[in-house]
This record gives C-alpha cells, sequence and structure tokens, in this order.
C-alpha cells in the first residue's frame, strides 16, 4: 500500500514539473527590439507587441514607450510571429527567424489608421436624405445630395436623387438638368430615361421626349404609367395608330395592367376600329377593379357600342 502511494506521489510530482516545459522552450538569450511610429511619423506610446514563437501557444508580450520604442529579452532560436496592435490603427504583422543568441534592434514597424469605407457613409448619408425626402423636408434632403456630390464627383447616380427633389418642388428645369446627367453618365438606366422623358412631356418638350421613350427597352421598365401618358397625348393629337402600336407593346410587357385594355380600346375608337375597340374595353371592364377610375366612361362607351358585333 505504502509502495502504491510513493508511485503515485512520485508521478504527479513529475507531472508538476514537465507542465512548464512549453513555456521555457520560449526562453533564450535571442532579443529583438524596433521603434513604431505613425503613419506622419511620430512615435506611437501604448502598441502592444506580441511575439510568438512557432509551436507555442503563449505568446512574450510587451508594450511601447512614449518614444514608440519596445524590446522582448530572452528569446529562444526559431521562427517567430509578431504582432502590433493599438486601438484605433490597423494592426501589423510580421515574422523573423531568430538564432540562438542573435539580437535585432532595428525593427522599425508603421502603423496607420484605417482607411474607412466611403460606402458606409454613403449609403448612410443617402438614407438620411431619403427620411428628409419623404417627411417633405425636400430641400434639406437634397443638401445632402449635394454635399455627398462635391465629395464624390464620379458619384453620377445622386444627380438623379437631386432631380427627383426638384421634380417634387415643380421646378422642372433644374430637375431635367440633373436628369439629363444622369442619363448621359448611365445610358442603361431605365428609371432614369423614363423620369426625364416623363419630365420633358410635363414641360411641353414632346419630340424631345419622344426620342428618349423610343430608344428605351421596355423589357428593363417596371411603371408603365409614363408610357400610358405619352399614348394619351399620341391619342389626343389624333396620332391613333402610334398610340395602339405603343400600347400593343406594354401590354406585351404588362399583360396584367388592365387599364391597358382600355386605353388601347379608347385609340382603336379614335382611329374608328370599332370591333376592335370595343373588344378591348370589354376585356378592360371584366377584368377592372370595381373602383377602377376609367370603368364607368368604359361602361358608358360600352353602351353605346351594344349593337356593334
Amino acid at each position: 500500500m505504502r509502495l502504491r502511494q510513493a508511485v503515485m506521489t512520485l508521478a504527479c510530482v513529475l507531472a508538476v514539473v514537465a507542465l512548464p516545459v512549453a513555456g521555457f522552450a520560449q526562453r533564450g538569450e535571442a532579443r529583438i527590439a524596433g521603434k513604431v511610429v505613425d503613419d506622419q511619423g511620430k512615435p506611437l506610446q501604448d502598441v502592444v507587441v506580441k511575439a510568438q514563437l512557432g509551436g507555442q501557444t503563449s505568446p512574450l508580450q510587451t508594450k511601447t514607450n512614449k518614444n514608440g520604442d519596445w524590446s522582448i529579452s530572452n528569446m529562444a532560436g526559431g521562427m517567430w510571429d509578431l504582432e502590433f496592435s493599438k486601438e484605433g490603427f490597423a494592426p501589423q504583422k510580421t515574422a523573423l527567424e531568430l538564432q540562438a543568441d542573435q539580437q535585432i534592434t532595428a525593427i522599425s514597424v508603421k502603423m496607420a489608421k484605417p482607411v474607412a469605407d466611403p460606402n458606409v457613409e454613403i449609403q448612410a448619408e443617402v438614407k438620411r436624405a431619403a427620411e428628409l425626402f419623404q417627411n417633405k423636408q425636400i430641400a434639406e434632403g437634397r443638401k445632402i445630395y449635394e454635399t455627398l456630390l462635391t465629395k464624390y464627383p464620379d458619384l453620377h447616380q445622386l444627380h438623379e436623387f437631386i432631380g427627383r427633389t426638384y421634380a417634387a418642388e415643380s421646378n422642372y428645369d433644374e430637375a431635367i438638368k440633373h436628369m439629363r446627367v444622369a442619363v448621359e453618365k448611365d445610358p442603361n438606366n431605365a428609371q432614369a430615361q423614363v423620369f426625364l422623358g416623363d419630365l420633358l412631356m410635363e414641360k411641353g418638350e414632346k419630340a424631345e421626349a419622344q426620342k428618349i421613350f423610343d430608344s428605351i427597352d421596355l423589357t428593363k421598365v417596371e411603371d408603365p404609367a409614363p408610357f400610358i401618358n405619352l399614348a394619351i397625348t399620341k391619342i389626343n393629337e389624333q396620332k391613333s395608330d402610334e398610340a395602339i402600336a405603343l400600347l400593343e407593346k406594354l401590354i406585351a410587357r404588362f399583360p396584367k395592367e388592365s387599364n391597358l385594355f382600355y386605353y388601347r380600346g379608347r385609340a382603336h375608337l379614335a382611329a374608328k376600329k370599332m370591333p376592335e375597340a370595343k373588344a378591348d374595353l370589354e376585356k378592360f371592364v371584366a377584368a377592372a377593379l370595381p373602383d377602377a377610375r376609367e370603368l364607368p366612361d368604359a361602361r358608358k362607351i360600352l353602351e353605346q357600342m351594344k349593337d356593334i358585333k
């Protein structure tokens, strides 16, 4: 019994003695030192310097003094990973191989503050401006867009946002000016093209608006309203065939927009194509919601056309 207890006691002693071996593996006669400065060359104080020997888990650690100087002594030979960190600065890492008694005392490290991602600022400011716009604080929202545009002149999407704020104030000249830039910089922006065309129609510049609408890829359009307005203009100008052709394209793109059948029916009516007009108006009445604005007029016309086959 005593022999067993003695053996167990000896094993525990050996285990306790063996535990610090990993830590002692980092000790030796080597020494490293250096200086840490910022991107202006000024010394950085309280930079945490960690040195970790390959295969070890416990790094040696120190901090820089007010002159940015630091040193670590009693290091073993081997490959060491060095890490320099300080709040507000981008961390720096490097590696070096030390001989058992080597002295390296001129390690120079420069640390800079992380470069801010401009997208973070832009998205936050655009969101803030949009909230102001929704709250009818149009001029205040526009000011944010204009400030961003001054800071980031290549961000041409801001011209569209600014244009929309002017349009909300019925300042069509300024709105058109900014929308022209938006379309020029991004000719594939169908949304901006449609809005510019709509503004030009509002200003009475129908020829230019027509050119813009003709150039737009309808597959990229999400709202047919501006094109419906254009079709109505064509009907009023007795360009019924052009209105019909446009409305047929819109129906192909937006087959569930029942009011398109109403307007095509009106276009057929203007062109004196009575059977076609009746067919379209009947499609509209069958699909329209009970509160559809065009519904009373469609029913009135159909009543007048009841004898047409």
